[in-house]
C-alpha cells in the first residue's frame, strides 16, 4: 500500500468515526403540572412571562433603577461570574483545538568537527547539516469520538457557566432591590418613631405640668414616661437598622459608602408591576437560569461517559514532516537542496491498565447520576420558590388592606380617647393605650407594605425575571 492509499484509508476511517456519548433523555419533570394546588393562588391575567420583561420595565421606580444599575455595573460577585465565563470559553476553545492537527515549522542545524587523531582518515573533517521542515506532531485520529466527547463536555460546561452568570445576575437584581426596600422601610419606621416620640414627649411634659397643679396623677406621668422610653428604644433600634441597611446595600452596589450615591426616595414612591404571568410550571421553571445550568451540567457529564467509553478502544496518532536538507545554510532552499519526508503512524491498543479505564467509566456514570439528582432538585426548589411567592401574593394584598383599615380604626380610637380625656370623661390610661396601639399598628403596616413589595420582587426573580439583558448577549465560544 502506498502513502496516498494509506492516507485515504485513514481519512475515511476518521470520517466514519462515531462518538460514544449516550443518547440524552431529559429527566422526568419532578414537580406539579400546574399551580392550582397552591393555597391562596389565583391565576392572574398577566402580560407576559417574567423572562420576557426587562428589569428596568419591571422596576418602574427611578431609585430602584439607580441602585440596581449600579450593582450590575460594579458588583464584585457579578464581575467574578463574568470572568468565569471567559475562563470557560477559553477552556472550550483549548479542547476544540484538539480536533485539528497541530502544524509546526521547524529548522535546525548541526555543525561538528573532529581532530586529526580522531579521524579515520587521519585528517580533520568539518561536517555541516541544515534542515527545515513542516510537520504534524502526534495528531490523534478521533475514530471513536473521545476528543469530540471531551469537546462536547467542555461546550456544555461553558454554557452552564453562562447560566451561572445569569443566576448571579438574577439574584443580584432581586437582592439589591430587597436591600433598598428594607432601607426605605426602616427609614420610614425611623421617621414614624421620631414623630411618635415627639408626640409622647409633649404628652409627658403636659402631664408633668398637670401633676404640679394637682390635676394629673403620678401613675399617669409614669406611664407616659414608659411610652417615651419605649419610643426611644425603638428609635435607637431603627437608627441602627438604617445604618446596617446602607452597609448591605453599598456592598451589593460595589461602590464606596457615600450617602450621596443613594437616591432620595421613600417607600411610598416605589411602584412595581404585579401583572406577571404565572403560566404552567413546565413552561416557567425550565426557563429559569438555575434549572438551565443544571441541565447543561447534566449534558456535560453525559458527554464525559462517551470519552470514558472511547478510552477502551485503540487510538491512532499521526506524525509526519516534509522539508529540505543541505550541507550549506545558503543552499537550503535552492534547487540543490535535498527533499525529505517522513510519515510515522502509531496505534495504541489498551491491554492492561490496572482497571483504570473501567474506574474512569464508573466515575463518569456516577457523576452523571449526581447531575440528574441536582437537575431534579433544581426543579423542585424552583417550584417551591414560585409556589411560595404565588401563595403570598394574594394574602399579602389582602393583609395590607386589612392592616390599613386597622390603622384607621386605631386612629379613630386614639382621637376619641384624647377628646374624652380632655373632657374629663376617661382617664389618661385610655389615651396611652390607644396611642401605643396606633403606633404598633402603623409599624406593622410599614412592615407588611415592605413584604408586599418584596414578594413582587421575589416572584419576578423566581419566575426567571432579570436575566434578559438590554445589551448584546454574551459571545459564543468562537475560535
Amino acid at each position: 500500500m502506498n502513502f496516498k492509499s494509506f492516507s485515504a484509508l485513514l481519512m475515511a476511517s476518521m470520517l466514519a468515526g462515531c462518538a460514544m456519548i449516550p443518547d440524552y433523555v431529559r429527566p422526568d419533570f419532578s414537580a406539579a403540572e400546574n399551580w392550582n394546588n397552591v393555597a391562596g393562588y389565583e391565576q392572574p391575567a398577566g402580560e407576559g412571562f417574567a423572562t420576557q420583561i426587562y428589569w428596568k420595565n419591571f422596576y418602574n421606580a427611578p431609585g430602584l433603577h439607580t441602585v440596581v444599575g449600579t450593582a450590575l455595573a460594579h458588583n464584585k460577585d457579578l464581575k467574578t461570574a463574568a470572568l468565569n465565563i471567559a475562563e470557560a470559553r477559553a477552556l472550550y476553545r483549548i479542547d476544540r483545538a484538539d480536533l485539528m492537527p497541530n502544524v509546526n515549522a521547524n529548522g535546525d542545524g548541526a555543525i561538528s568537527q573532529n581532530s586529526d587523531e580522531s579521524s579515520a582518515t587521519g585528517r580533520a573533517r568539518k561536517t555541516e547539516l541544515y534542515e527545515a521542515n513542516v510537520g504534524i506532531a502526534a495528531y490523534e485520529l478521533d475514530l471513536f469520538g473521545k476528543i469530540r466527547s471531551n469537546n462536547e463536555s467542555a461546550l456544555n460546561d461553558y454554557l452552564a457557566t453562562q447560566e451561572a452568570h445569569a443566576v448571579i445576575r438574577n439574584s443580584l437584581i432581586a437582592e439589591t432591590a430587597n436591600a433598598y426596600l428594607q432601607l426605605l422601610a426602616d427609614q420610614k419606621l425611623l421617621d414614624l418613631t421620631r414623630k411618635t416620640l415627639d408626640a409622647q414627649v409633649n404628652t409627658y411634659d403636659l402631664l408633668s405640668q398637670s401633676l404640679e397643679r394637682g390635676v394629673a396623677t403620678q401613675q399617669d406621668v409614669a406611664r407616659a414616661a414608659t411610652s417615651v422610653e419605649t419610643a426611644q428604644v425603638n428609635m435607637h433600634q431603627y437608627t441602627r437598622n438604617v445604618a446596617q441597611d446602607k452597609n448591605a446595600l453599598f456592598l451589593l452596589m460595589g461602590v464606596a459608602h457615600e450617602d450621596s450615591l443613594l437616591p432620595a426616595a421613600t417607600l411610598d414612591d416605589i411602584v412595581l408591576r404585579a401583572d406577571l404571568e404565572g403560566g404552567l410550571p413546565s413552561e416557567v421553571l425550565l426557563m429559569r437560569p438555575d434549572v438551565k445550568r443544571a441541565e447543561f451540567e447534566l449534558l456535560a457529564r453525559n458527554a464525559d461517559i462517551g470519552a470514558a467509553r472511547a478510552a477502551f478502544f485503540p487510538s491512532i496518532s499521526l506524525t509526519g514532516a516534509y522539508g529540505f536538507a543541505s550541507q550549506s545554510l545558503g543552499d537550503l532552499f535552492v534547487s540543490g537542496a535535498s527533499g525529505a519526508w517522513a510519515f510515522l503512524p502509531q496505534i495504541t491498543l489498551p491491554i492492561f491498565q490496572g482497571g483504570r479505564n473501567k474506574a474512569n467509566l464508573d466515575l463518569a456514570e456516577i457523576r452523571k447520576d449526581k447531575a440528574i439528582v441536582n437537575y431534579e432538585q433544581a426543579i423542585q426548589i424552583a417550584f417551591r420558590e414560585v409556589s411560595d411567592e404565588l401563595a403570598a401574593r394574594q394574602t399579602l394584598n389582602q393583609q395590607l388592606q386589612a392592616q390599613r383599615r386597622r390603622v384607621e380604626a386605631a386612629q379613630t380610637v386614639y382621637d376619641i380617647s384624647q377628646a374624652r380625656y380632655k373632657s374629663g370623661i376617661d382617664s389618661f390610661l385610655n389615651v396611652l393605650d390607644s396611642q401605643r396601639e396606633l403606633y404598633a399598628f402603623q409599624q406593622e403596616e410599614i412592615q407588611i407594605e415592605r413584604q408586599r413589595l418584596s414578594n413582587i420582587v421575589n416572584l419576578y426573580k423566581s419566575l426567571g425575571g432579570g436575566t434578559l439583558e438590554e445589551t448584546e448577549p454574551l459571545p459564543s465560544p468562537g475560535r
